[in-house]
């Protein structure tokens, strides 16, 4: 019993700190305002939705939108509000603070295999 034990708890324990380490990274480029260390959780295609664009993207698409987003709205900061998992499904609710203003910023993470997609960014102006 213990030899089975042992190898299904190691595979939860590592399934728990993959879906962790997705949502934090992608935290901490919103952050720093780094579309390419962003970019770098996006899945095929991102939803990302803007006060003055909305549409589905391709990866390289969604990383210069998001790059022209960032140049245009100097990050200062990105307090996380709430975050929270289900299903394997991970999302973080958050105020990115710019130069600019406020805006209110949905993340939402899919597990796919062995790791977490980020699959809509949402910016909505406070």
């Amino acid at each position: 019993m213990k030899y089975i034990f042992t190898p299904v708890f190691l595979m939860m324990l590592l399934s728990a700190f993959t879906i962790k380490v997705g949502i934090e990274d992608v935290i901490g480029a919103m952050k720093a305002g780094n579309a390419t260390q962003l970019a770098r959780f996006f899945d095929a295609s991102v939803e990302i939705s803007m006060p003055d664009k909305s549409n589905s993207y391709s990866k390289s698409q969604a990383e210069m939108i998001i790059r022209d987003f960032f140049s245009n709205n100097s990050v200062k900061n990105f307090e996380i509000i709430h975050k929270g998992e289900s299903a394997g499904s991970q999302y973080c609710i958050g105020t990115l603070q710019t130069k600019s203003g406020a805006y209110r910023t949905t993340i939402f993470m899919k597990q796919k295999k062995e790791t977490q997609v980020l699959q809509e960014l949402r910016f909505e102006t406070r």
